[in-house]
């Protein structure tokens, strides 16, 4: 039975998984430095940052969350440290 290998499955240009990952780390600490100067980004500035490619947008959100930063909900669509 063949499986899907999440290595060599090409996302939005191209990318693989592992790539996009790296991607979405190496844009993290522009975000970070974005929200200390500022106190907060906003989802969409995320999404036009990332050009609008879901899967770097939902990593750098989850690797926001995983250093130690708020990233809201639904209803407040912004990322800030935790007071």
């Amino acid at each position: 039975m063949d499986s899907c290998d999440r290595r060599v499955r090409a996302y939005k240009n191209g990318k693989t998984f592992d790539e996009c990952k790296d991607i979405a780390e190496s844009m993290n600490p522009d975000f970070k430095k974005f929200i200390e100067e500022n106190g907060r980004v906003l989802w969409t500035e995320i999404l036009d940052k990332v050009e609008h490619d879901e899967l770097l947008y939902k990593l750098t959100l989850k690797y926001l969350r995983r250093d130690g930063y708020d990233i809201g909900n639904h209803k407040i669509p912004e990322v800030k440290k935790f007071t």
